[in-house]
């Protein structure tokens, strides 16, 4: 079983309207055959919304979707032949699991021999052979879920779309059903584009995230680019830099800035044209805690410690009152004054 490849679905300008909101306001974006793509971004960005428009859930209000040259965007679902895969399962709770995964081939007329051959393939791609014959009130979500996606890929679609597919598992099931989708995509050579809130799933799937801020794409690029280098502050708190100090910028250049707070100075990246007034963003975990003062060093004092195994997840103050997030494997404790250390390329400056 291999997805149908094609080369390349392009969204030329892509928007969608609900009323007076715009919430999706011009999308640009190529997706190239046996790429895996995350829409990444908050509730309201307008992933979901971008997601639904290349299904055929929902029409255009103004652009066009091509695949290979070929205009999709006013073709029905069925016609466009993607796989979906649901935050909620969406099972026919009254078919058992081979049904399940079978019905978009019996939709097809598909013939009954190539029909069971498919199912078995999808039921064994997803390990569900002794769970073939349950009915989905017998499963537990992950293994739900598995049909969800059994059912998607047994059509051997050119594009499998996944909207928040993990949302609904524990911890634990969410982390193995992460590498079961990884796995399925790169053995059968699928097209995937997946919707997520959550950076840390997106950056363990995907060759290219794409970011969302309320309709409009912030940044698109690798995992390595997006989480060392976010063009701006939104996208900087979005992948994690959780400190965002607020500073006074008293020297620059073309690469750093030389910023200052209540008594502190740090030196980073300029990731942005700047002007007086910015903001240094860090980190948690590229803060060390050090006893010698120097350059990039800041003293705080901590006020709560949370144990997470290995290390300690820490709030601390700055004199001015400024809040730092810290990761560290020191053994702190509240009432601690403790010294923080950051290297200069871990500090991006923004406007």
């Amino acid at each position: 079983m291999t997805g149908q490849r094609f080369a390349e679905l392009h969204l030329d300008h892509v928007r969608r309207a609900f009323g007076d909101t715009l919430a999706l306001k011009g999308m640009d974006l190529t997706i190239k055959g046996g790429e895996f793509v995350a829409l990444l971004g908050p509730s309201g960005c307008g992933k979901s919304t971008a997601l639904n428009c290349l299904a055929g859930l929902l029409p255009l209000t103004g652009g066009r979707i091509t695949l290979d040259s070929r205009r999709i965007d006013d073709l029905p679902p069925e016609k466009r032949g993607f796989g979906m895969v649901f935050q909620n399962y969406a099972l026919f709770p009254h078919m058992s699991v081979r049904r399940n995964i079978g019905f978009g081939l019996s939709m097809r007329k598909t013939p009954k021999a190539e029909l069971t051959r498919r199912v078995d393939e999808a039921v064994r791609l997803v390990q569900l052979e002794e769970h073939q014959h349950k009915f989905p009130a017998q499963l537990s979500g992950g293994q739900q879920q598995r049909v969800a996606i059994a059912r998607a890929i047994v059509l051997e679609p050119p594009l499998v779309l996944m909207d928040e597919p993990l949302s609904n598992l524990d911890a634990a099931l969410r982390l193995e059903m992460r590498t079961e989708i990884r796995r399925l995509h790169q053995s059968l050579g699928l097209t995937t584009v997946y919707v997520t809130h959550d950076q840390e799933e997106a950056l363990a799937l995907a060759d290219r995230l794409v970011v969302l801020r309320l309709g409009e794409v912030q940044q698109v690029g690798s995992p390595e680019e997006v989480y060392a280098h976010p063009v701006n502050r939104y996208v900087a708190g979005f992948m994690g830099y959780r400190n965002m100090i607020p500073v006074t910028v008293t020297a620059q250049d073309d690469e750093r800035a030389t910023v200052r707070a209540d008594g502190v100075e740090l030196v980073g990246v300029k990731r942005e044209e700047l002007a007086d007034h910015a903001v240094a963003a860090v980190r948690p975990e590229d803060f060390a805690v050090v006893t010698e003062a120097g350059e990039n060093t800041l003293d705080a004092t901590v006020e709560i410690v949370e144990y997470h195994g290995r290390e300690q997840a820490v709030e601390a103050r700055l004199r001015d009152g400024t809040q730092l997030h810290v990761r560290t494997n020191s053994r702190l404790a509240p009432g601690d004054a403790i010294r923080l250390k950051v290297p200069v390329e871990r500090v991006l400056v923004f406007s």
